[in-house]
């Protein structure tokens, strides 16, 4: 297992988690190379699939030499298009690291249940990378990105039958002043609905 490789866009260590219910704690990323579904904010350079973007191969073993953080988040581009990111996140697991992977949902694998999944549908901005089944249920939390406040019309049905899992709404980083105040109106009509600030951001950290 840990001589197993994936493609590395970057990892840094001892940064904060900006976003969702992890918010505030300290962790490391590893972020893993690839993603086809380009949605057009991306900011880890994927808004175009990232085919310009380096990458390097590095093994599960050489990985875990970094890692200096509790929670170690597995982000991209894409995580589950990765065929070894079960055997990355049990590595991590045997480590004594906590694990949080950040996912579009367009793609399934099974991972260990103790990993903390993030979904992030993106099926609104690129309907051929549909949310696969598989992750209404498994998901932890649910994030959406807002910008003009049309995107959780697109997942209703799915809301509906999900009450039990944490909604988070972030505002698109460029549109933030336009999409806070549209985040405000969506709160009254979900209360249970919770915000996210891409907290790393407001303070420059990576």
């Amino acid at each position: 297992m840990y001589s197993l490789k994936l493609p590395i866009h970057e990892t840094f260590q001892n940064t904060v988690q900006g976003e969702g219910y992890w918010t505030g704690t300290l962790v490391d990323f590893i972020r893993l190379a690839g993603c086809p579904v380009r949605c057009p904010w991306c900011d880890t350079g994927y808004a175009d699939g990232g085919l310009s973007l380096p990458h390097v191969l590095r093994s599960i073993a050489e990985l875990l030499t970094e890692l200096k953080s509790p929670r170690v988040v597995i982000s991209g581009g894409e995580p589950f298009i990765h065929k070894n990111l079960p055997e990355l996140v049990q590595a991590l697991l045997e480590a004594g690291k906590q694990v949080s992977i950040e996912t579009s949902g367009s793609y399934w694998q099974d991972v260990s249940q103790q990993a903390w999944i993030t979904l992030s549908p993106k099926q609104h901005v690129s309907p051929n990378y549909p949310v696969k089944k598989e992750f209404w249920s498994r998901a932890n939390e649910i994030k959406f990105v807002i910008g003009t406040g049309q995107e959780l019309d697109f997942y209703r049905e799915h809301l509906v039958s999900n009450l039990s899992t944490q909604v988070y709404l972030q505002p698109e980083w460029n549109q933030r002043s336009r999409a806070i105040p549209i985040i405000l109106e969506l709160f009254k009509e979900n209360p249970s609905y919770r915000l996210s600030l891409q907290t790393h951001k407001l303070i420059g950290m990576q």
